[in-house]
């Protein structure tokens, strides 16, 4: 299977805890995303979003600064046994967080979906959010 390598660089106006918190945090999760969600703050630790379209569990979590999951998609072309490995990165910046995100092994007939999902489900909801607009 042929794989690519999504990555965005996304500037938010909280600061990195907050941000990391609004992946962290099942309240704040779901309500970014409009789908209930479950998230472990566990090493191994499971999460399951968007009625379980996307699942995981925890690799590393340094609380406002890293996470790194590994995440699965319930949809067609996706293997069943097969993970991508989701990191995200927070540093402080002068307009609140600059947040570095990559994602590795996703199949290359899902890159397209994937990439613009991550704005149209989470960063341009985590920036309304943060701005008062969600």
């Amino acid at each position: 299977m042929e794989t690519r390598t999504i990555q965005h660089t996304v500037q938010f106006a909280g600061t990195p805890k907050e941000v990391y918190e609004l992946i962290m945090d099942e309240e704040l999760h779901s309500e970014i995303t409009g789908s209930e969600a479950t998230m472990s703050r566990d090493i191994d630790g499971e999460f399951d979003v968007f009625e379980g379209y996307c699942q995981g569990y925890n690799i590393e979590l340094i609380e406002g600064q890293k996470i790194v999951q590994a995440w699965q998609f319930a949809e067609d072309g996706w293997p069943e046994d097969h993970y991508s490995t989701c990191t995200f990165l927070f540093e402080p910046s002068e307009d609140g967080t600059k947040m570095t995100f990559t994602q590795t092994d996703v199949p290359a007939e899902k890159y397209d979906a994937l990439d613009s999902g991550w704005y149209q489900f989470y960063w341009d909801n985590m920036t309304d959010y943060l701005e008062g607009n969600l």
